[in-house]
């Protein structure tokens, strides 16, 4: 993470060394030799960290820190002392620095403590405007989110909304996949008719084709009367079909004819029913990969996908975390009755630094615990589950092989694929965008991986 440096030395030979190195390493940084012109520096211009020799003529980098602190307590100030000289550094803590490094210096500890304490600077301002940030903040109907992936999803939202186009909602898990959905019936010309959604999963296929299509009076044992079917529910309305990649393959001919007709025959029925819907489908299944392996009716797919709507992963959305997790802070402290109005810096560190596999579900999840377990107003690291406290993210270990464990390139790559596989539970396009592969070169090695274990 880069940020903006002030760099106050007295040694003009020290002062030009280092800025040219810091500059190299993605620093903005402005220099002074003259530690009392800082102080009006820091004040007149934004900057993440102040970084001070400790001994200097005039004003020493105690000094300095002291009145840094004083004017702006939140701004970290990082002190370069002489080796051994530990008194004067710990002198230099007590009066407010964020850290210190010894002489001589060592750029990569150097540019690690810089980074630290911009990256705690810059958490600390953002945990601070993110109250009003959340109620400021760009959302869509119950979306929210600023980052540009997000930014993105609202365009097309508003460039579809009132087309009777067909969608698929394409994303993982837990991603909001029905709010898009949703926002777009509420931004479309179907605003007052009917939001009508069924998930594809969560029934057999007899029992959700009558869902879909209704049913006429004895068309089986508990019939008892007509029903009409959620195509008929969702008349003038949207008609979403959550999870349309776990459809039964003996149903999709049936819903690609209602799709091309707009009519549907109630099972036991003589006459078809017309219906007035715009059907979105959701999936977290590659619905492509599924086509050719023959698991989904490629005419189907074809139908469902005039446009297609991409939902990025939490993990890809940056800063929309934390705006988030304060929404969702105000949202539970609210419904408890408690009195939790922010997160510190810590746990800010922790949420932005965790994967979420299970996406806005699973930040939503933790923060409802969390709000839940906590005794302070702002919440701590303490009150988050165990699994995101612990989390450190993987490092690839090249380092003190047994050379046994020693492996070729290929079968690297076999291991790499297979686990990236894993992880998207099974998405080839998702994969192959994650791995910089198209499409067809991904399936040609996963064919190869096959013949190689005899499958």
């Amino acid at each position: 993470m880069s940020g903006r440096v002030l760099l106050v030395d007295d040694d003009p030979s020290m002062l030009e060394l280092l800025q040219a190195r810091l500059t190299r390493r993605g620093f903005t940084v402005t220099s002074v030799s003259q530690p009392e012109a800082a102080v009006p520096l820091v004040l007149e211009q934004p900057f993440d960290v102040v970084l001070t020799d400790l001994n200097m003529q005039g004003m020493s980098g105690t000094q300095l820190c002291e009145r840094v602190v004083a004017n702006l307590p939140d701004l970290p100030v990082v002190v370069v002392t002489a080796f051994g000289s530990m008194e004067t550094a710990v002198a230099a803590i007590r009066a407010g620095a964020y850290d210190f490094i010894t002489k001589p210096v060592e750029m990569d500890a150097l540019v690690h403590t810089l980074t630290r304490a911009v990256q705690h600077y810059q958490l600390k301002g953002e945990v601070v405007r993110l109250k009003k940030v959340v109620t400021e903040s760009q959302r869509l109907g119950d979306l929210l989110g600023s980052s540009p992936p997000m930014l993105k999803v609202y365009d097309l939202i508003h460039r579809v909304a009132d087309s009777d186009a067909t969608i698929i909602i394409h994303g993982e898990s837990g991603t909001g996949k029905e709010l898009v959905a949703r926002a777009l019936h509420d931004k479309s010309r179907r605003a007052s008719g009917p939001f009508v959604a069924v998930n594809c999963a969560a029934m057999p296929e007899a029992l959700l084709e009558s869902e879909l299509f209704g049913h006429a009076k004895g068309a089986f044992t508990d019939a008892k009367t007509a029903r009409a079917g959620l195509f008929a529910q969702a008349h003038g309305g949207t008609l979403l079909l959550d999870e349309v990649g776990e459809m039964p393959l003996g149903l999709q001919p049936k819903l690609l004819r209602a799709l091309q007709e707009r009519r549907v025959r109630p099972v036991g029925g003589n006459h078809e029913v017309p219906f007035d819907v715009r059907v979105v489908a959701a999936t977290h299944r590659d619905l492509e990969g599924m086509v050719e392996e023959q698991r989904f009716r490629e005419d189907l797919y074809y139908r469902l996908n005039v446009v297609q709507l991409e939902l990025p992963p939490l993990r890809a959305r940056g800063g929309d975390c934390l705006l988030l997790a304060q929404h969702f802070i105000e949202h539970f402290a609210a419904r408890a009755n408690k009195r939790v109005t922010g997160l510190n810096e810590a746990v800010a560190e922790r949420l932005m630094s965790y994967s979420w596999p299970g996406n806005v579900r699973e930040l939503r999840n933790c923060i409802e615990r969390a709000v839940a377990v906590t005794l302070t107003e702002r919440m701590a690291v303490d009150d988050l589950p165990e699994k995101i406290r612990a989390y450190r993210a993987s490092q690839v270990v090249v380092a003190s092989l047994d050379p046994s464990e020693l492996t070729t390139l290929e079968e690297v790559e076999r291991r790499y694929i297979l686990r990236v596989m894993e992880e998207v539970k099974g998405n080839k396009s998702l994969a192959a965008q994650i791995l910089g592969l198209d499409r067809k070169t991904l399936y040609r090695k996963l064919d190869r991986f096959k013949e190689g274990t005899g499958e």
